[in-house]
């Protein structure tokens, strides 16, 4: 029986106080984060994790003292590796887990696959939607470290994936009935923000991000009303939007209720548990949102992990080189894109 191995690659979380300053140094000194040469990055990173540490803290304080990133994660390596032995009987999968800034580290993760001696590899992040600051750092970090063998490809992005629109479709609907189905609402589809200038530079990630809302939306006809927005922006740089602040102080003045999904999210931790549920709801309320509702994270949804399963096996039979499934590459202005370079040219 040949055997599989699938990587699940996401960011990573603090896993208690003390992880959360290193958790941050970490971050910042990716030059995906921050695209300064090493002297440069490492001392502000430096700087950046001691003076946010203490914010931080408390943020994750709020979450029981660390982020619920990786049980969650793990949680999504089992459903998906019990979905890969339903799809493929006759070959042995296994699921393992790599995050980038905090453990299991990649090298960690690495040295596990190398002594499981796969056939395969699939590198399946759980990021829907491309970007240079999350899948490409990754990836490389992986690069940087596995030694083993395998035959490896990888997944670059599922952005318009069935599996996950029809997913993000339930928890919306599901978080609306499940409030009596108010009317007057506005669906916010919120993904994390990058600086413009990272998609100026051909960051497929903001289409991408359009891509996603618009597969949903078109799952939704009883929400007619929706936009798209951007939270979480951190620095002086100008950044993608508009932002999610302004989009709730908007429905606000227009009389509007919110119910907010967090659209390129699929586990929950600080963004959603923290940025979405307290900030951002006490600025709801205070900017006269009669209602503020947030759909879930996908988590283990059965649609969503059949997506992932999905195109963990469709990734087999392409040829070497990143690739999305449902036949996704995106447009030639995203000259970042590596499903656009391995495909040769732009898609739908």
């Amino acid at each position: 029986m040949s055997r599989l191995a699938v990587v699940l690659f996401n960011l990573g979380g603090p896993d208690g106080p003390d992880a959360v300053r290193p958790f941050l140094f970490n971050l910042f000194r990716d030059p995906a984060i921050i695209g300064a040469p090493a002297f440069v990055r490492y001392p502000l990173a430096a700087l950046i994790s001691t003076t946010r540490t203490r914010a931080a803290t408390a943020n994750y304080a709020l979450m029981g003292g660390g982020s619920p990133l990786l049980p969650e994660t793990r949680n999504q390596a089992e459903a998906l590796e019990a979905e890969l032995a339903r799809l493929r009987p006759g070959q042995e999968s296994k699921v393992f887990i790599a995050m980038r800034y905090w453990k299991p580290f990649a090298a960690d993760t690495a040295a596990e696959v190398e002594a499981w001696r796969p056939d395969e590899i699939v590198l399946l992040p759980l990021y829907p939607q491309f970007s240079t600051t999350t899948t490409a750092s990754s990836f490389q970090d992986w690069e940087r470290v596995y030694r083993g063998p395998g035959r490896s490809r990888s997944v670059c992005c599922y952005p318009v994936s069935d599996g996950l629109a029809q997913a993000h479709a339930r928890a919306i609907r599901s978080a609306w009935e499940g409030a009596g189905c108010p009317e007057g609402l506005r669906l916010l589809f919120s993904a994390h923000g990058l600086p413009e200038k990272v998609v100026a530079g051909g960051d497929p990630y903001q289409a991408q991000v359009e891509a996603t809302a618009g597969a949903v939306a078109r799952l939704l006809p009883e929400f007619s009303d929706w936009r798209i927005s951007y939270q979480s922006r951190v620095g002086p740089l100008k950044w993608i939007g508009p932002s999610t602040d302004d989009e709730i102080r908007r429905a606000g003045a227009e009389g509007l209720g919110v119910l907010v999904s967090p659209i390129a999210f699929v586990s929950e931790h600080v963004e959603t548990l923290v940025e979405l549920d307290h900030e951002y709801a006490e600025l709801a309320q205070e900017s006269g949102c009669p209602k503020w509702l947030r759909a879930p994270a996908l988590g283990t949804d059965p649609d969503f992990i059949g997506a992932l399963a999905g195109a963990a096996v469709s990734s087999l039979s392409r040829a070497d080189g990143p690739a999305a499934p449902d036949g996704w590459a995106c447009p030639a202005v995203h000259g970042r894109c590596p499903c656009l370079k391995a495909q040769g040219g732009p898609g739908r």
